[in-house]
């Protein structure tokens, strides 16, 4: 069960960050970035292959970092000038 509950979470922060960046190969590489990482520390705590965690996360993240746009992530109005 906890493996589960940390597969998901990871998934969902993975999912929520892949917004990062302006256009389709922004949010893909970021996207792969973030779910490598997720993926990578999720299988290290529940003691499972590091590489293959981080392979499986990049993949994910990629996938889910190319399906948005930028229409789909909404980061709100800046409210500063330069």
């Amino acid at each position: 069960m906890r493996t589960l509950s940390i597969g998901l979470l990871a998934g969902l922060l993975t999912l929520g960050l892949t917004g990062c960046g302006t256009t389709t190969g922004e949010r893909a590489l970021s996207g792969a970035g973030l779910g490598a990482a997720v993926g990578g520390g999720a299988a290290a705590m529940t003691g499972g292959s590091i590489s293959r965690g981080a392979v499986i996360g990049g993949g994910l993240g990629a996938a889910a970092g190319a399906a948005t746009d930028r229409d789909d992530i909404d980061l709100g109005r800046r409210r500063y000038r330069y």
